[in-house]
């Protein structure tokens, strides 16, 4: 199938890797953008995953304040080295992740900060949610299943669709980082603020 333009950019935007690279993944994958990201991964992008375990002890702290001063939000990013943390690349991502978690509202950076027991209070909810639908018994399961993997795109800052572009989730926009500026790049925290309301929801203190 033919190749086009658009297509070639999405997976750029998502990987991070060159056009050519981009284009030739595509046209192995006969177009679908998926098995093309696996091909990336395999031959180049995979270089992202190897720098995924190096230490991060650098980087910024970014914070950004709605108009009208009744929200705002701060998150730690992290890198490698002061160098990269200067660079437009950095700052331009540093400036995007603090305004999706204000505008976004997620609980946690990743999967693994959801504590084991809110994680089977909502599958317990799914499953009655399930029955009282009518599902069968048989497919209970991956009603549920379905239905967690909905509730980490509601709450998961990495797992989250991006506010500015809904095709690209927030850790395609790490790994894109990662492999363009050759660095691990890392979120370790951050906080969200909205006037009126007791606590913020600081990534830190989920239970």
């Amino acid at each position: 199938m033919a190749i086009t333009a658009a297509t070639v950019k999405e997976l750029r935007d998502k990987t991070g890797a060159g056009m050519m690279d981009c284009k030739s993944a595509l046209t192995e994958a006969n177009g679908n953008i998926e098995e093309a990201i696996d091909i990336l991964r395999k031959k180049g992008i995979s270089k992202a995953a190897k720098k995924s375990g190096r230490s991060t002890n650098e980087g910024m702290i970014f914070s950004y304040s709605h108009a009208g001063n009744r929200l705002a939000a701060m998150v730690e990013l992290n890198c490698e080295t002061d160098f990269v943390a200067n660079t437009e690349d950095f700052q331009n991502l540093g400036h995007d992740l603090v305004m999706h978690i204000a505008a976004a509202a997620p609980l946690v950076v990743n999967k693994e900060e959801i504590s084991a027991e809110l994680l089977e209070r909502e599958k317990d909810i799914y499953t009655t949610q399930a029955l009282n639908e009518g599902k069968p018994a048989q497919v209970v399961e991956r009603i549920v299943s379905g239905r967690v993997e909905k509730y980490y795109k509601e709450v998961v800052l990495l797992e989250q669709p991006f506010i500015k572009d809904d095709k690209l989730f927030i850790k395609d926009l790490i790994t894109a980082a990662v492999a363009k500026l050759g660095e691990n790049i890392s979120i370790s925290r951050f906080a969200r603020f909205v006037l009126g309301e007791t606590a913020s929801s600081d990534s830190e203190s989920q239970e």
